[in-house]
């Protein structure tokens, strides 16, 4: 049986184009893998069909072995949890009520969904937020929000697209920890981020496993490679098409974008 998510050969096809070819990805219990890469390279599309929202597909995405596209819904919620890159809620619901509702894959009192609702909105840094009305958030309230709907739903693996939106630089930092530490508690966690700088931030720096960072260009796999390892670099190089100066801050590495393309 296949461990965790799998995807075999996945290719997404849309409107005619081609989103995704040939693609294979391996997300093991309490992996953390970063998908990076240039505008349109079907990072958005991956998280997707990762969670069998894309109808014309080919090849696999397999959960533990089987199918996720014939799982029902509250199987699927308990395997899976997603952040998507935008949210588009307009109805007049409590920030509680909305994160309770994430709770619908288990059978437990209304008393015990609010409890871990509080507790999601507590970790997430959003207990404040609590009593307020989705439609009066800002972008920002709203995402740490949304974080806390994912811890309620309590899924073994979380599937985030650009997590940081919307948000300020030291919120950006605080959020990335925040995915670090579901990580560190035994979730696995696939993370699509355009900002590579912010990567540094889901690696502990004592921790023995690694990020691994996948580069994805014009809907095919470039590179797998752990964070830490020499060759990332002139992958990434390769992947935006440019130079790329590297700086060691604090004990972490960060890419500066330089004037030469490549």
């Amino acid at each position: 049986m296949t461990a965790g998510l799998a995807l075999r050969k996945l290719s997404v096809r849309a409107a005619g184009r081609e989103l995704l070819r040939d693609v294979s990805v391996d997300l093991k219990p309490g992996a953390c893998v970063a998908v990076v890469g240039p505008n349109g390279a079907g990072k958005s599309t991956l998280l997707k069909a990762s969670l069998g929202l894309c109808r014309d597909t080919s090849g696999e995405v397999l959960w533990q072995g089987r199918a996720v596209a014939g799982m029902g819904g509250r199987e699927r919620a308990a395997a899976l949890a997603w952040l998507p890159q935008r949210s588009t809620i307009r109805e007049i619901l409590a920030v509680r009520d909305f994160v309770m509702a994430a709770r619908f894959r288990f059978d437990e009192s209304r008393s015990s969904a609010a409890a871990a609702a509080s507790n999601a909105l507590q970790e997430a840094g959003a207990k404040a937020l609590e009593n307020r009305i989705l439609t009066t958030l800002s972008g920002g309230e709203f995402q740490r929000v949304m974080m806390a709907a994912l811890i309620a739903q309590d899924a073994s693996a979380f599937l985030l697209d650009e997590p940081a939106n919307h948000l300020d630089p030291a919120r950006q930092v605080a959020f990335y920890q925040m995915i670090r530490s579901q990580w560190q508690a035994g979730r696995a966690v696939l993370c699509v981020t355009h900002d590579i700088n912010l990567i540094s931030h889901l690696a502990a720096k004592s921790s023995e496993r690694p990020v691994v960072v996948l580069g994805l260009k014009q809907g095919r796999v470039l590179f797998q490679a752990e964070l830490h390892e020499p060759q990332l670099h002139q992958a990434l190089e390769e992947l935006f098409s440019m130079r790329l100066a590297l700086r060691e801050v604090d004990g972490r590495s960060y890419y500066l974008p330089g004037s030469e393309a490549l």
